[in-house]
Formats: structure tokens, C-alpha cells, sequence
């Protein structure tokens, strides 16, 4: 007849399995890097806050730059999960743009206020090509001016792009505010920008 398992034989089952080395470095990373910037964590606090040895990161990412890399991923991931989630019962195109500006607000509040983590990054690496950060933005540009297409807006690439530079304002003045406020008036904006097309 098999025993009852133990109090401490049910402890452990209950435990969470660790996760892999490569998620808690990416995970901390994701955490410092957006909250404290990109060039003022060194790699020996990452290692030491995901409680991983240094040969996993040569292992796992290779350096720190293949780090920051797959950081600038994960967030461009993330932000497109967070878009598709907004608009997935949009029909409206118009409302799918505006929605850019919806989700930016809720991220902004999320994020305490960092302003464009993108920014941020390139910003940090003057004269870098960071490829999740021109592939972020070339999404949100075609995205736009695909959806401005399909609103029979004059011009779509060109409105998409005025609309980006709003975005772009919006993002830099709520964090310098701490404040959504730039956010939202920007949206309005974008709105009475789409609508004056609507009607030329």
C-alpha cells in the first residue's frame, strides 16, 4: 500500500518549475533597461538580480548587446500584442489608428512615465542602427497608412507619417509632463487630421 505523500513531498510538487536561465536574464533585463536606461545597468547587476551565473548569458545571448537586441524584440512584441488586443473587435480602420494613441496612454501609465522606450534606446546609441527599433516603427507606419487606405483617406502614407510625428510628440511630452494629457491631445489631433481628408 503506497503512504500519503508528506507534507514537505507536496511543498515541493507545489513549487513553480525555475525558469530557464535565458527568461530570467531577458526578464530583468527588460525590467532595468526600461526603468533605468540601457547603458547605466551593467551586465553584473543583471546576473546578479536574475540570479544566473555569466557563463549562461555567453551561452544564452552571447553578450550584452545581443541582450539589449533581444530586449528591443521583446518589446516590439509585446507592443504589437498590445495593439491586435486593442483593435481585435475594431472594425472601424479610423478607430484602429486611434487606437495607437489608446494603448500608448495605457503604456505610459504602466510604465511610469518612461516616454518611448524605442526613444530611449536610440537615444542611448547615437549613430546605432537598432533593428527592433526601425522595424517597431516601420510596422507602425504601414500599419497606419494600410489602415488610411482602407478608410479611402487621400494620401495614406503621407497622412500616416504627419500622424507618426504626432505619436512621436505625444510619447516625449507625456513623459516630460508625467502626464497623458499630450497623449490624448495628440489623439484628437490625429482624429481632426483623418477627418479634414475625410472631407477635401
Amino acid at each position: 500500500m503506497t503512504s500519503a505523500p508528506t507534507a514537505v513531498a507536496l511543498r515541493a510538487r507545489a513549487r513553480p518549475v525555475p525558469e530557464r536561465p535565458a527568461d530570467r536574464l531577458l526578464d530583468m533585463a527588460t525590467k532595468l533597461f526600461a526603468s533605468q536606461g540601457i547603458r547605466a545597468i551593467g551586465i553584473d547587476l543583471i546576473l546578479r538580480e536574475a540570479n544566473v551565473a555569466k557563463s549562461s548569458l555567453y551561452s544564452c545571448f552571447g553578450s550584452k548587446e545581443a541582450l539589449v537586441i533581444a530586449y528591443l524584440e521583446r518589446l516590439d512584441q509585446a507592443d504589437r500584442n498590445r495593439w491586435n488586443e486593442r483593435t481585435a473587435k475594431l472594425t472601424d480602420p479610423v478607430a484602429k489608428v486611434l487606437a495607437f494613441f489608446d494603448v500608448a496612454a495605457a503604456a505610459a501609465r504602466a510604465r511610469d512615465y518612461r516616454g518611448c522606450l524605442y526613444a530611449n534606446a536610440a537615444t542611448e546609441f547615437p549613430g546605432v542602427e537598432l533593428g527592433p527599433v526601425r522595424a517597431h516603427r516601420d510596422w507602425v507606419r504601414t500599419t497606419i497608412t494600410d489602415l488610411l487606405r482602407a478608410a479611402q483617406i487621400a494620401q495614406p502614407s503621407s497622412v500616416a507619417g504627419h500622424i507618426q510625428i504626432l505619436y512621436d510628440g505625444a510619447l516625449v511630452g507625456s513623459k516630460i509632463e508625467r502626464s497623458t494629457k499630450p497623449v490624448t491631445a495628440a489623439r484628437k489631433l490625429a482624429e481632426h487630421l483623418i477627418s479634414a481628408q475625410r472631407q477635401t
